[in-house]
């Protein structure tokens, strides 16, 4: 994944629009889905893109109990927005732009409506909860780059007042 940006005279990036959730259970633990990609393999954040006339929330609880079984989350402030270009692997899309919100729930086993069989389709081979400091000295790749921070930042500090903007 790299920076957003066209040059001049380039047609315009094709941009799907995605919703993730910051999952965080009582401990300060987090939900990650790992992704195996044949161009990129790491950790984000659940969550995808939204569906015609879906809203962000809409989108993010459909995502979230599709994803790892989470039902009827109570969908937070908006934490981050974050562009990423990579090229999809169906050709539809140049990258997303993510909107991202903090979703604080008990801690629960994952268990997508999905299945795994629809999961492993999108790539999806792991849901784990990950206390922060464990992310962050595991070194593991993550999407966004800086989540160990950025979920410390935010476990520590709350929400920001104003939603960060992320260039990759």
């Amino acid at each position: 994944m790299t920076d957003a940006g066209a040059t001049v005279g380039s047609p315009p990036l094709r941009l799907r629009q995605a919703v993730r959730a910051l999952v965080v259970d009582e401990a300060g633990r987090l939900l990650l889905v790992r992704f195996e990609f044949p161009r990129w393999q790491g950790w984000a954040l659940p969550g995808g893109g939204l569906q015609p006339g879906e809203d962000d929330e809409t989108a993010l609880r459909r995502e979230l109990a599709e994803e790892v079984g989470l039902r009827d989350p109570v969908v937070g402030p908006l934490l981050w927005t974050r562009t990423a270009v990579f090229p999809f692997e169906d050709g539809r899309y140049d990258g997303q732009v993510e909107r991202v919100h903090l979703v604080r729930t008990p801690a629960f086993t994952p268990a997508p409506a999905l299945g795994w069989e629809l999961l492993r389709a999108e790539h999806v081979e792991e849901l784990r909860w990950w206390p922060v400091d464990a992310l962050a000295a595991a070194g593991v790749r993550s999407a966004p780059p800086q989540l160990p921070a950025l979920a410390a930042r935010i476990l520590a500090e709350g929400a920001p007042a104003v939603p960060l903007v992320l260039d990759r």
